[in-house]
């Protein structure tokens, strides 16, 4: 092949890859029924799964399951009746009715042909259901924070390897077509040039911050909370706001973005200087403000990112921002924001005269799409049009796909994010918490991120 026709090649699959016929969207199921039944011809070896923490996390990753072919819930663990109840009662009604455990080493007494079972407890018992059930001959998908203590969460990762059982962590846009699409945009395509600054932020109203409370006919007894480590129904159901649970918001909430940082600039920080502190709430032990300043070094040079969590106003929501000497790109969760601003004396590429314009701050950008990749035949991409599948599902689905991908074929599908990956950003998040307490800035060495 010519030089000029690989030119060509390449540019014409980069255009193709930008050119999209359909927005990224959300909320549009599986060709298959409510059961998770499989609608087509292909067949799929089931799963059975269990889930440890049925609480409103819990609940989101059933959902996503129910619709995902093969996957059969067998049991639902939760110290909380009402969590068993609820959990329990979804399964029955959509064709999978479950045993119920309040205490989860019954369960992995009784439950012994469970293939994985999912992990949405609090933080602070992370550590302990996931070495139980990967000692138990279980793979395991554990939420995030994988732990509010690192020597656990380390114990976490030895485990694994020891078992041989797989470690799933649930950073979910390490999944997320979107996220995928936008790395390959900045790491292929060069669009932002030389990545030099990085943001970050969630920004929750006191609305969205206030106290949990219970249906009072639910309400544990003082023994059975004293048994399972709470002091009150208030902290327990409040769990976030307290350091003997929680690594606090910029765990709960600023661990999923801290570690798209990390994941696009493909290493680690070197050191994190931070802010914060409880300024507006009396009723809670952790920071309710905290403002991050990470700087990075990889091979092209500094990049400095910064990061905020805040919990008074809900001022431009969540999203992750990353910027260089030739543009700018907007990424999130939330499908209605991403955009890629060009810097007036970066060169044109020739497929923005094909993408779609917004104005953004009183400036054109273009917005962020999976494109519908076209062969040179005008046959559509397969890839591409997963691609665009998958973009269009409930967030948690593609990275539970991945999972019980890589269980029913580890040799072959890799996780996107073991328990090394989710180590690694557990030490970049936490460290953000010393640094507020310390009131300095702080390094990072690269042996802390190695187990």
């Amino acid at each position: 092949m010519s030089d000029k026709s690989k030119t060509e090649k390449s540019e014409l699959s980069r255009r193709d890859f930008i050119r999209s016929a359909a927005v990224t969207g959300a909320g549009v199921l599986l060709a298959q029924n409510a059961t998770g039944q499989d609608t087509g011809t292909k067949k799929v070896d089931d799963l059975n799964v269990g889930i440890i923490g049925t609480g409103s996390q819990g609940r989101v990753l059933i959902a996503a399951c129910l619709k995902i072919p093969g996957i059969r819930y067998k049991a639902v663990c939760d110290i909380w009746k009402y969590s068993q109840k609820y959990a329990s009662n979804i399964l029955k009604k959509f064709g999978q009715p479950v045993n119920v455990y309040q205490d989860y080493q019954d369960m992995l007494a009784k439950e012994k042909d469970l293939d994985a079972i999912l992990i949405a407890t609090p933080d602070w018992v992370h550590a302990e259901h996931t070495i139980a059930c990967l000692k138990a001959g279980k793979h395991v998908y554990c939420e995030k924070e994988m732990s509010n203590d690192l020597g656990k969460a380390k114990q976490m990762v030895l485990t694994a390897r020891e078992t041989g059982k797989l470690l799933q962590i649930g950073h979910q846009r390490r999944s997320n077509p979107r996220y995928w699409h936008a790395k390959r945009l900045i790491e292929k395509d060069k669009i932002l040039g030389r990545v030099t600054q990085a943001y970050g932020q969630w920004n929750r109203s006191v609305a969205q911050s206030q106290e949990l409370g219970w249906p009072k006919k639910y309400t544990m007894d003082e023994a059975t909370l004293k048994k399972y480590g709470y002091d009150s129904m208030k902290q327990f159901r409040n769990w976030r706001w307290f350091k003997k649970y929680s690594g606090g918001a910029i765990a709960d909430l600023g661990s999923h973005q801290i570690d798209i940082f990390n994941w696009f600039l493909a290493t680690e920080p070197k050191t994190v200087l931070a802010s914060g502190g409880l300024d507006y709430y009396k009723n809670r032990e952790w920071y309710d403000t905290i403002m991050a300043i990470y700087q990075y070094a990889p091979p092209a040079g500094t990049v400095r990112a910064f990061y905020q969590v805040l919990n008074t106003t809900s001022y431009g929501g969540y999203y992750e921002a990353f910027m260089g000497d030739e543009g700018s790109l907007v990424i999130s969760e939330d499908t209605s924001v991403g955009y890629f601003f060009r810097e007036v004396q970066a060169k044109r590429r020739e497929w923005e005269d094909d993408a779609d314009k917004v104005s953004k701050m009183g400036k054109n950008a273009i917005t962020l799409k999976i494109g519908e990749t076209r062969k040179k035949s005008g046959k559509k991409d397969e890839k591409a049009l997963q691609m665009e599948e998958d973009a269009k599902k409930p967030i948690h689905q593609p990275h539970l796909e991945n999972f019980f991908a890589a269980v029913r074929d580890p040799k072959n599908v890799k996780l996107n994010c073991p328990g090394e990956i989710g180590y690694e950003t557990a030490v970049t998040v936490l460290r953000v918490n010393t640094a507020v307490a310390e009131q300095k800035a702080l390094d990072f060495k690269p042996d802390d991120f190695k187990v």
